[in-house]
């Protein structure tokens, strides 16, 4: 059986509920382009969700066929993406990860003061911080839009808002999906760039 690359993303319940998915499905996308199999989905174990309650989005990518679709958790996610910077303190965001993993941060913090908030954080290879809020504009807490829930189809554009700059920030640590192909999956082209231009890397 084929490694299953994981990838869980932190979000705010609500009010970022729609831009999370985005964020699973524009990186799932890219990488189908990119030749790979994928799966994005919602964490039922969050659901119903409630305002500005952590919730969990998930996307996996393999070389072949994803045996264990039916598993609803990523058990050891080797990618995690936070979307709302205040969830790192108290959260236990890198639960299960495997040692030389990735965190992407939407956060105008340096690397340093966000990394002293995580108390697991010698698992990590490589953290990156990128403005994310600051390029797609607004709070990052405006996207209510429940038409796309998993299983149907989205009602508007795919990342349009923070989710396309933080794929672009996670394209500079991960190699399971090309930049060329987030570009060519998201609404917000411009923003996937300037997510990846802009993105800060601190090696660990």
């Amino acid at each position: 059986m084929a490694e299953v690359f994981e990838v869980t993303i932190w979000a705010r319940g609500v009010t970022q509920d729609m831009e999370g998915r985005h964020l699973s499905l524009v990186i799932a996308n890219a990488a189908a382009k990119d030749g790979k199999f994928t799966q994005a989905w919602d964490n039922y174990a969050d659901l119903p969700d409630r305002v500005g309650v952590p919730l969990r989005k998930y996307a996996r990518i393999s070389d072949e066929e994803i045996e264990m679709r039916y598993n609803y958790e990523n058990l050891n996610p080797s990618l995690v993406i936070v979307m709302d910077d205040t969830i790192v303190k108290g959260m236990d965001i890198l639960r299960g990860m495997k040692k030389g993993g990735a965190l992407v941060v939407n956060s105008k913090r340096s690397a340093d003061e966000l990394l002293a908030l995580i108390p697991n954080k010698d698992v990590l290879k490589s953290f990156v911080t990128v403005d994310a809020t600051g390029i797609a504009g607004g709070s990052g807490l405006e996207s209510l839009d429940f038409m796309g829930s998993e299983g149907g189809v989205e009602a508007v554009a795919v990342a349009v808002g923070l989710a396309a700059p933080l794929a672009g920030a996670a394209a500079k640590v991960c190699d399971r999906f090309s930049l060329d192909s987030l570009v060519a999956a998201a609404a917000n082209k411009a923003a996937v760039k300037e997510g990846n231009k802009t993105a800060v890397v601190k090696s660990l």
